[in-house]
């Protein structure tokens, strides 16, 4: 099993674009994180206001809808710090000095040990999960970290208007990386349920709930044996980081 040290983080950063991707993606380690004392926070950059499958839903009324259901998701996991940038899907692909800002603003005040994103990098096996969005979230996020968020002389109204220090995240953990940089592997099979649950939460996304499961465990099957795990056992998968 390729893996590094997986020890309790007292502060965790979820940075992702749409609502659901933490779910999706990192649902059964976050999990495992709240119940080990990890404080949570998620940053969500968008509304997902294009995400969906019922066309009788007005599509105004899905920012508010999706919004409700990651709070909801997110507190059935253990979280309870759901920020929303609200910014409109595909609007940040480009670089953008203000979300740079804001993105620095927010390592700032939560501080964490440990940042989970997207990958900016391309997973050909996995296609269409490399969203434009979530590629773009992944290098925001990254070029976030470093230099600025540690950089004290960076960005320095925040630290003399806001009174937010530099601080130097030490560890990224990545979801969709592909397959040859995957070095780490969560073993979550006590927390797949809630997983289910968190991702069942997103209703507007989830056409049929009833195959929710075991549509989940047949996406992350393979992680099973790529861990080294037992047959039976479930596990998510990330590239860390050192970056501090």
């Amino acid at each position: 099993m390729r893996d590094v040290p997986d020890q309790t983080a007292e502060r965790v950063l979820v940075v992702i674009a749409h609502p659901d991707d933490a779910e999706f993606w990192a649902g059964g380690t976050v999990a495992r994180w709240t119940d080990a004392g990890s404080e949570v926070t998620y940053c969500v950059l968008s509304d997902g206001e294009a995400g969906g499958f019922d066309p009788a839903i007005p599509r105004s009324e899905i920012p508010r809808a999706r919004r409700a259901e990651q709070a909801e998701g997110a507190a059935l996991l253990g979280v309870h710090d759901v920020r929303f940038f609200g910014l409109g899907e595909g609007g940040f692909r480009q670089d953008s000095h203000e979300l740079h800002v804001d993105l620095v603003r927010v390592i700032r005040q939560v501080r964490p040990q440990r940042v989970v994103t997207w990958s900016p990098e391309w997973n050909w096996q996995r296609f269409r999960s490399c969203h434009p969005d979530h590629l773009a979230t992944g290098a925001a996020v990254l070029t976030a970290i470093y230099p600025d968020a540690g950089n004290p002389f960076a960005l320095s109204q925040l630290r003399e208007q806001e009174g937010l220090d530099a601080w130097t995240v030490p560890e990224v953990w990545l979801i969709n990386s592909p397959a040859r940089e995957v070095n780490h592997y969560v073993d979550i099979t006590d927390t797949f349920d809630r997983k289910v649950a968190a991702v069942r939460a997103h209703a507007s996304q989830v056409k049929d709930p009833d195959k929710l499961a075991d549509r989940l465990r047949e996406r992350i099957a393979p992680n099973t044996a790529a861990a080294g795990l037992p047959d039976g056992r479930l596990a998510e998968a990330f590239q860390v980081v050192v970056a501090g």
